[in-house]
């Protein structure tokens, strides 16, 4: 059990290489301790229990937060939402299992020597079981361990691999500080500068063009008070600050956040959008903002609506929903009633939607935690005549109260622009509320928590990374290759034995 628990520990760890504290470091050696742990074993079933262990405490610890949700603002008990929070941890934890029992396994399996083991099938294991935590289950891969190194050398291999072809690398570095335990210390540390000097490399490499003229852009953070935000009490207040902080001044595009408008059209006092649609048409500014559609009294959907100068409309449904928060899995009806969560049940939208023309940008909205799957806006981009030039974040995080969700999922929305080469403007309730620029830099930043507006200009650009163009293909092939290189070393090693 001790060593259970210490595998734990080091998972937990990792919660230092992401943002706030950004110690990108700390990754390889959380991982480094786990790879010796496994590879110095030869127990496949002590592997299972270690990964199992070490994926428990990196996920509970990366998303502790979750917490502050079920209990202070979805109404459950204290014990209860600790045993939530306990039971998805548990539930992570079979994804490092994976990763540790079929590496452990096919070591066994391909008699592989050491160096093999660590720095081929380990690695591809572990990329595989971070990508399987993005869709099993409709998937839920916040913290994946690339997302530690968007100012890190290795952010270089975004562009062409995407996050998790990171999350390979990353275990690939954490491998040669294993190696160097084995008297292998001149090739280890050759391999791992090398990965680090090329990711340095292209960090330099230009996808994509800056396309058409800058917008203006003005960003609004309502800071609305989540035990406030769905109540009747409030709404009138609520409505009246967004209205003002929308219309205090023109801009080429302005942004409020998801449900900054919590209600339905119809449940508006009467003339309230119209008083966008005349502070467009007479100023030329264009408007995105989060509001809850509905098509019939069972059909509503978390979106984003839009309003242009020329009386354009516009709508853009959220796709990827959260289990429990925004839809009920099949048989845990009974969960989501303990909680006190308003609009549960969205209905999805399509796949592929199209982008908003601001002028001559093309904006694309994405809702809360749909930033996290950069495979799906790969794909919006890439199946889109016209793809979108600049991508925009609408998010309400204040149900994590004052913790490391917003500096985290700002961190995701870097990936995003890495990964594509496009900016991504945020527009949140009380945090991050930025601009990023498409390489992943964060050009402009509102305090967290406070009430503002963000004023700045955003330049498009168009092209596509080889990431769009493939999507985590290209991860995939990675991870195929060194699973067949480790195959040979095996047979090489038999052949020779």
């Amino acid at each position: 059990m001790t060593g259970l628990a210490v595998a734990a520990l080091a998972g937990a760890l990792s919660l230092f290489s992401f943002e706030p504290f950004g110690w990108w470091p700390v990754q390889f050696l959380s991982l480094a301790y786990l790879f010796y742990q496994v590879g110095m074993g030869s127990s496949t079933r002590r592997a299972v229990f270690l990964g199992w262990a070490f994926g428990f405490g990196w996920s509970v610890a990366g998303m502790h937060w979750l917490y502050i949700a079920l209990n202070r603002f979805g109404g459950l008990p204290a014990v209860l939402s600790a045993i939530a929070i306990a039971l998805l941890g548990l539930y992570m934890g079979l994804f490092g299992a994976f990763a540790a029992g079929v590496s452990s396994w096919l070591r066994k399996r391909w008699s592989l020597p050491v160096p093999a083991f660590l720095l081929l099938v380990f690695p591809a294991c572990w990329g595989v079981s971070e990508w399987m935590r993005g869709w099993v289950f409709t998937g839920f891969p916040w913290a994946a361990s690339g997302y530690a190194h968007v100012t890190a050398p290795l952010s270089g291999f975004a562009p062409i691999l995407g996050v998790y072809g990171i999350g390979v690398l990353v275990a690939v570095c954490s491998a040669c500080l294993v190696m160097l335990t084995q008297r292998r210390r001149l090739p280890a540390m050759g391999l791992f500068a090398a990965l680090l000097l090329a990711g340095w490399g292209l960090k330099h490499v230009a996808w994509t063009a800056p396309a058409g003229k800058p917008l203006s852009v003005r960003l609004v953070q309502g800071n609305i008070r989540q035990d406030e935000k769905f109540s009747a009490e409030h709404l009138g207040m609520i409505l009246a600050r967004y209205r003002d902080m929308m219309t205090a001044a023109p801009a080429d595009l302005i942004a409020a956040p998801e449900t900054a408008i919590p209600v339905f059209p119809n449940q508006l006092p009467p003339g309230y959008l119209q008083t966008f649609r005349d502070y467009a048409a007479r100023t030329g500014s264009a408007f995105l903002f989060g509001i809850p559609l509905a098509d019939s009294m069972t059909v509503y959907a978390n979106s984003v609506a839009g309003i242009g100068p020329q009386g354009q409309s516009y709508r853009y449904d959220k796709n990827h929903l959260v289990p429990f928060g925004e839809f009920i899995p099949t048989g845990f009806r009974w969960f989501t009633d303990l909680m006190q969560i308003p609009l549960g049940d969205f209905t999805r939208g399509p796949d592929v939607q199209a982008p908003f023309a601001v002028k001559d940008q093309r904006v694309l909205p994405n809702v809360c935690y749909e930033d996290v799957f950069g495979e799906e806006v790969a794909k919006n981009l890439r199946s889109q005549a016209q793809p979108a030039t600049v991508l925009l974040n609408v998010s309400n995080l204040a149900w994590y109260g004052e913790s490391t969700a917003i500096p985290q999922h700002l961190q995701i929305s870097r990936m995003r622009s890495l990964e594509t080469g496009r900016p991504m403007l945020r527009a949140t309730n009380d945090g991050a509320t930025a601009v990023i620029d498409g390489r992943g830099n964060v050009a402009a930043l509102l305090p967290f928590y406070t009430q503002g507006t963000l004023a700045a200009t955003v330049q498009g650009m168009a092209g596509s990374t080889p990431y769009i163009r493939f999507g985590n293909l290209l991860f995939l092939a990675l991870g195929a290759l060194l699973l067949a290189g480790a195959w040979l070393a095996g047979r090489q090693r038999q052949a020779t034995g």
